[in-house]
């Protein structure tokens, strides 16, 4: 197998494990969203502690340790991430998983705004077409469907930030190193709310059945896993192809939402997304066509 082909395809598992992640977080009812997020935190360090001790990284992460920049950008992606996938599960566990994959339709187009205003870079015509539109779906959902769509963008936001603060961090910090550190400034944070859950007696871990237990205890491997994965693709093929793969998931989290969950769809809603996915094909023709420019530009640099 090509070195392309393997990324391909991981970069493609990432995608279809965070595709199919909202049925994963329905099962784990009665559990709350705060304390699934918790376990997801402590576990998820867990998890990355033991790849260090397989795969002998701790000289990488000691490495990172004497680094106090670096270690404040892990602490900063750390609550980035955090965010994110609280976010996610309360709207996932609340039956909004339409609009968590609207948010994640706008994310790569967010991505290329951020670009813009914080890194001043350049972009193409096309993609300020993109991003006109965009915006014009998110004002149709607002006024005509009459509802902010906090998660949506509260969801675009912090992983749009999460991928500017992951790329200020580079090649400088791997992939497990990287998680294990995020996984570690939080663990506060999961201490607390696994208090606050145990005061209110709502501590669901051991409580409901084996097969309950079993999945919440994979919360760790369930969330380290398609992120490795992503990591190790992205390693081996262009960005260019990771931007039309990444729409995998929310393609499959609205069909999920919509078709199977049964989600509510009315025609305002539906003319939101109209537009975001206009905007999207905009995006995705103008990363085509870039792209074959730079294949027929090539051989003749080369001549």
């Amino acid at each position: 197998m090509s070195t392309k082909t393997a990324g391909t395809l991981y970069t493609i598992g990432a995608y279809i494990l965070w595709g199919v992640f909202p049925l994963y977080f329905i099962l784990l009812a009665p559990t709350g969203p705060f304390e699934v997020v918790a376990w997801r935190l402590l576990l998820t360090l867990v998890f990355c502690l033991l790849l260090l001790a397989v795969t002998r990284g701790w000289q990488r992460l000691r490495t990172i340790w004497r680094r106090p920049k670096l270690l404040a950008l892990t602490a900063l992606a750390g609550v980035l991430i955090y965010i994110n996938w609280q976010v996610f599960v309360i709207a996932t566990m609340h039956e909004q998983v339409v609009e968590t994959s609207l948010g994640y339709f706008i994310n790569p187009i967010f991505t290329v705004l951020l670009g813009v205003l914080v890194l001043h870079e350049r972009i193409r015509v096309a993609q300020w077409i993109a991003i006109g539109i965009a915006a014009v779906a998110v004002g149709v959902i607002i006024v005509a469907y009459g509802d902010f769509p906090w998660v949506s963008l509260s969801l675009t936001a912090s992983f749009g930030l999460y991928g500017l603060v992951k790329k200020k961090i580079g090649p400088a910090v791997d992939a497990v190193s990287g998680l294990t550190l995020e996984s570690f400034w939080l663990i506060p944070v999961a201490a607390v709310i696994l208090i606050v859950v145990a005061q209110d007696g709502d501590i669901t871990m051991g409580t409901v059945n084996p097969l309950h237990t079993a999945l919440l205890l994979c919360a760790g491997v369930a969330t380290a896993v398609p992120l490795l994965l992503f990591a190790s693709g992205t390693r081996r093929v262009d960005l260019s192809l990771v931007g039309m793969i990444q729409f995998i998931t929310p393609i499959m989290q609205f069909l999920l939402g919509w078709a199977i969950l049964g989600e509510p769809m009315p025609a305002e809603r539906w003319a939101g997304f109209i537009l975001v996915w206009i905007a999207i094909a905009v995006f995705v023709v103008d990363l085509i066509v870039q792209q074959s420019r730079g294949r027929r530009q090539a051989p003749a640099a080369i001549v």
